[in-house]
């Protein structure tokens, strides 16, 4: 039985998006072991997180670890080297320096101690970069010429990786989420008339509402977030579909204020007291499930129209960093807006046109997710054939 030790996944985030990621690699994984004929079992290593996990099964085991614990010997170092590989999905986008210092130096701590382990090592399907310092750059690739197999989830990533000077195999898959499960939407008894009111999902996040974590446009919008978000609102108000529109939260956090999307549509939802607030998710097959009974979506929150994107739900992603057109873009879903370069009263235009037009934005989806499918087939086969070589190393031992 091959021992996998997943790193930088998570089974109890307050990001379910990250959530998303962990449930989605563990069953392609299951399924990459199944090609290869062999058994598995998991080792997921995780931060300390009073949320109780959404992740299960008998071949799961759950680690906490801490932060000071990256940097001393002891059960760390142990259980990368009981393992026989290293998966590594960094978050989904954490493998950058976009999102501050401290995360980033942590990350690395957690890849050079697994490097030192010595194990075959997996970058799952994420985004690469970007790197803007030059000690992130000259780290990040010392990481990348270390691993055994390098996984990305669009084609910006590829280019990016090429620059920084990485000259290894690279397999272009696409984002593992798609291959979340969700419940269908419970039918309606009675059926609802044709005629009726639109379900429009916004995703409002509380990250970008508060600026960043230093709280001073972080990202480099160009716009002002929160206006933005009313200007949206109004907007869809006042469209003569008169849609029933409900703000969906994806990042649920008790302990982290500046991250909480629940706590800002609930003080939106003060403001514009005909608008709905979506339940306190517990898991991130729970949030999809309810993404899936929408008719319309929209958010910043990758992961919240991933989950859209994938139940066949019309979206409108609003990005805040390149992942957003990177992803969407190399499965042919042009219908993103860009935060980063934009005006309020274009992308409040755009998202106007897009909720007119929703069915030809659903027509645009059943290619674009062929595709992505068609990608993480191919991060399958790599994992499988890895796995059959690993086992096949131990058999000579």
């Amino acid at each position: 039985m091959l021992n996998i030790c997943l790193i930088l996944h998570s089974a109890q985030s307050d990001n379910l998006g990250v959530g998303a990621l962990t449930l989605a690699d563990i069953a392609i994984l299951r399924a990459a072991a199944q090609q290869a004929g062999q058994r598995v079992r998991f080792t997921l290593i995780d931060w300390h997180n009073p949320r109780a996990p959404y992740v299960e099964g008998s071949d799961i085991t759950i680690e906490r670890i801490t932060a000071r614990e990256l940097v001393r010997p002891g059960r760390f170092g142990r259980l990368l080297r009981e393992a026989d590989m290293v998966v590594d999905i960094g978050g989904g986008d954490s493998f950058a320096d976009i999102y501050g210092r401290k995360r980033l130096i942590l990350m690395f701590l957690m890849k050079f101690r697994a490097h030192l382990a010595g194990k075959p090592y997996v970058l799952a399907p994420q985004t690469m970069g970007p790197f803007r310092r030059r000690i992130s750059r000259v780290l990040a690739r010392y990481s990348l010429n270390r691993c055994t197999l390098v996984c990305t989830r669009d084609r910006p990533s590829v280019e990016h990786l090429r620059a920084l000077g990485y000259r290894g195999r690279i397999v272009e898959a696409c984002d593992v989420a798609l291959r979340l499960p969700h419940d269908p939407p419970p039918s309606d008894d009675p059926p609802r008339p044709a005629d009726s009111r639109p379900r429009v999902g916004i995703n409002v996040s509380g990250l970008l509402m508060n600026g960043g974590y230093t709280g001073r446009n972080m990202f480099g919008l160009s716009v002002d977030y929160p206006s933005l978000m009313r200007q949206i609102i109004t907007r869809l108000r006042k469209d003569r579909a008169d849609p029933e529109i409900i703000l969906v939260p994806h990042v649920i956090s008790e302990s982290q204020p500046v991250e909480d999307d629940y706590r800002v549509c609930a003080e939106l939802a003060q403001e514009f007291p005909e608008l709905q607030v979506a339940p306190r998710f517990t898991s991130p097959i729970e949030a999809k499930s309810f993404i899936a009974g929408l008719d319309f979506f929209m958010g910043a929150r990758m992961h919240s129209c991933i989950a859209a994107f994938s139940a066949g739900v019309p979206v409108v992603p609003m990005a805040y960093s390149r992942k957003f057109a990177g992803l969407f873009g190399s499965l042919g879903y042009e219908h993103t807006v860009d935060c980063t370069s934009e005006s309020e009263e274009k992308i409040v235009a755009r998202i106007g046109d897009a909720f007119a037009r929703r069915t030809a934005l659903a027509a645009d989806i059943t290619p674009a997710l062929s595709k992505g499918h068609e990608r993480l087939a191919l991060y399958e086969q790599a994992v499988a054939d890895m796995m059959a070589g690993v086992a096949r190393t131990r058999q000579r031992k």
